[in-house]
């Protein structure tokens, strides 16, 4: 069983930075990507950022140029760095990594972290 736990997250002003952290529990094999959403309250979840096995990324355009994703393979973490936060950041952001040969991904889910932009 893949647990994802995530980190990270709080208040912070406008402008400010944040850098989320999600790690699994134990190991894990075949990780085809490891991505980031957000939901925001009455809104639906939004891919933020993805990177694939090969270390290609993508980002949703809202959050371009200024949200970075990275990853550390050896801790099978990936992390989020936020920098320029806009209000219209704030959401609750989940760690998602697909998990297995291609033709049958499987989804695995954080429980998510709380961001809150806000002066």
């Amino acid at each position: 069983q893949v647990q994802l736990v995530e980190s990270g997250g709080g208040l912070v002003q406008p402008g400010g930075s944040l850098r989320l952290s999600c790690a699994t529990s134990g190991s894990v094999f075949s990780i085809y990507s490891m991505g980031w959403y957000r939901q925001a309250p009455g809104r639906r979840r939004e891919l933020v950022a993805i990177i694939m096995s090969g270390g290609s990324t993508d980002y949703a355009d809202s959050v371009k140029g200024r949200f970075t994703i990275s990853r550390d393979n050896a801790k099978n973490t990936v992390y989020l760095q936020m920098n320029s936060l806009k209000p219209e950041d704030a959401a609750v952001y989940y760690c998602n990594f697909k998990i297995g040969p291609m033709w049958r991904l499987e989804d695995y889910w954080g429980t998510g972290t709380q961001v809150i932009v806000s002066s």
